[in-house]
């Protein structure tokens, strides 16, 4: 699916796939999409990423499951979700109504797994591409996560390439000791973009009880809280790969999300402040617009990789 809107705030993200604006929704914070229809308008979005898909449904983590943090908060859903054949067959038929193209986050717990989401997408033609979780605990390697290794990630991000001609967006986890080195793998690999930064690892403590607050005791933190790290990682990776990269990490604000835009990303994800403000993607693209009103520009793309960093 190739959605083509001429306007100022069109952009490229590889692979066929062109957004009418860079603002799409974050996988894990905006449902299947179809929760959200009665707050924004979702032909308003550059893209929609629905919550990662596994092959069977999962009943993710127990509770509590959810904890806020000073700027941000703590989530151990466990990546609970209906599997995709429940997804494409009672969701995706109330999606494709829409322009914004829709994109199924995907994740397995070993490499065929993968590969067999990415095969089944293939044959869907109302989803535009896959968005690639390798930020999930891979099982057949001890419980590290598939993303912090570069060989593992490339391989990963291999087997999907290999079933699918559609877009392949790879999502990065910041737990690593080199997130460029994983972004080169993946890149290399045949990725068609790369969406960063997911969720740090991070655990919060009742001391009334001396008791985890998350029943699965760590989470994954996202919100403004960790907006300085994904923009630092965001432009080291946008100075590396020759893909375009999308920028996630407490984007609550226009202005935040130009940020990214002027580190080098291509696009954005909007996440954690969907649980705050329902509209808050669309109040991003209103913004973006605004701006480029007030700065006199022409296209969103003088912003992109704009920053100075010499005198």
């Amino acid at each position: 699916m190739t959605v083509a809107i001429n306007n100022k705030l069109e952009v490229d993200i590889g692979g066929g796939v062109i957004l009418k604006n860079p603002v799409m929704t974050a996988s894990g914070t905006f449902g299947y999409g179809l929760e959200f229809s009665e707050f924004v308008d979702l032909n308003r979005l550059g893209g929609i990423v629905v919550k990662g898909l596994s092959l069977k449904p999962s009943k993710g983590n127990p509770p509590p499951r959810i904890v806020e943090t000073a700027s941000g908060m703590l989530n151990a859903i466990g990546l609970e979700n209906i599997g995709i054949e429940t997804f494409i067959a009672d969701k995706l038929p109330l999606l494709e109504h829409y322009t914004s193209p829709i994109f199924a986050n995907i994740y397995g717990r070993d490499i065929g797994e993968y590969a067999a989401l990415a095969a089944r997408f293939e044959t869907v033609d109302a989803v535009a591409g896959v968005e690639v979780n390798i930020s999930c605990p891979n099982v057949k390697l001890g419980g590290i996560a598939f993303g912090a290794d570069p060989k593992v990630a490339q391989a990963v991000v291999q087997a999907v390439r290999e079933q699918t001609h559609k877009h392949v967006m790879v999502k990065l986890s910041p737990n690593v000791t080199d997130i460029v080195d994983i972004a080169s793998h993946v890149a290399d690999a045949g990725a068609d973009s790369i969406s960063l930064i997911n969720t740090l690892t991070g655990m919060a403590v009742d001391m009334d009880t001396g008791r985890p607050k998350l029943a699965n005791v760590t989470g994954g933190l996202s919100g403004p809280a960790i907006k300085p790290i994904a923009l630092r990682m965001v432009w080291q990776v946008a100075q590396t790969v020759s893909i375009p990269v999308i920028g996630i990490g407490g984007i609550v604000s226009a202005n935040d999300a130009l940020e990214f835009l002027i580190v080098g990303a291509t696009g954005v994800q909007v996440g954690t402040a969907n649980f705050i403000n329902p509209q808050a993607s669309v109040d991003v693209v209103n913004g973006l617009e605004n701006y480029l009103k007030k700065k006199n520009l022409n296209h969103i793309k003088e912003v992109i990789g704009s920053l100075q960093t010499t005198s």
